[in-house]
């Protein structure tokens, strides 16, 4: 990555994470520019980060950062924005944001057009770097920028690039929603054991280790999932026994209303971004 320096505009767990991921990747943390509002938060940031310019001042990172990674919440965002119009417009950073639910061309507008922006859903394990993160960028980034973009998040995990902003929605719902209904899983395979008898914590991690197993071995293996399901599943065994069950209760049609759900919901959330843009 090309050493620019990288602005935070707000301190919570995903700046700390990304920027993290950063130094441990050897940037320079002396080109890190982080702004928090809160004076505690700020202590914890100073201490993480001791090489790096902590400040409440959010136009001092708007003007000094070539990039500025937007993380803070959606419903502030337009004011922060806004605030940020005059110095945005005169340094004109690559700008992230990592705030869910907020179209780029919003963003754009708040801070006065004409900018590069990058949108970006990351999801939970980002803060172990073992995240995914969907990236949109707008027409005004080039792809020098968009690439500068990926390297910062490729700090905290993988990347993936969808050239339609609308592809974010859909985003949100498998991927940045997706770590809960993994959670769901292993919690339900845990209930399961511990109704057949198994002790509560043996049933934990029997649950735990398995989805980090198969995780590991669906992302190792350059096989379908359908194969790696037919490996497992002997005719007349246990497994399949189990998966006949799922599929008699039409598991698969259930899932797929939930994560639809989780992506209508996204879009609503985005136009209510749109339509309250006073806040």
């Amino acid at each position: 990555m090309t050493k620019k320096n990288i602005g935070f505009i707000g301190g919570g767990n995903m700046t700390r994470a990304i920027a993290g991921g950063l130094v441990d990747s050897d940037f320079d943390a002396t080109q890190l520019f982080i702004a928090e509002p809160d004076a505690t938060a700020r202590k914890t940031l100073a201490e993480a980060f001791p090489a790096s310019t902590i400040t409440a001042d959010n136009e001092q990172v708007m003007r000094t950062a070539s990039s500025v990674v937007l993380a803070v919440k959606p419903q502030v965002l337009p004011a922060v924005c806004r605030k940020l119009t005059p110095s945005a417009q005169a340094a004109r950073p690559l700008v992230i944001s990592i705030a869910a639910g907020v179209r780029s061309a919003d963003i754009d507008s708040w801070l006065g057009g004409g900018l590069p922006i990058v949108r970006v859903m990351p999801n939970q394990p980002a803060l172990i770097r073992r995240g995914i993160s969907g990236v949109y960028a707008n027409p005004n980034t080039s792809a020098a920028q968009v690439a500068h973009a990926v390297a910062i998040l490729e700090a905290v995990g993988k990347v993936v690039t969808v050239s339609r902003e609308a592809d974010i929605d859909t985003v949100t719902a498998v991927s940045g929603s997706g770590p809960a209904y993994f959670f769901l899983l292993i919690d339900m395979l845990a209930d399961a054991g511990v109704e057949l008898g198994l002790d509560a914590d043996a049933a934990a991690s029997l649950a735990i280790e398995t989805a980090c197993g198969a995780a590991e071995l669906a992302a190792r293996e350059p096989l379908s999932m359908q194969e790696l399901i037919r490996r497992v599943r002997s005719p007349g065994g246990t497994t399949e026994a189990a998966l006949d069950s799922l599929d008699a209760a039409n598991v698969r049609a259930i899932f797929a209303c939930a994560v639809k759900a989780a992506r209508d919901r996204a879009v609503v959330l985005a136009d209510d971004a749109h339509n309250n843009q006073s806040t």
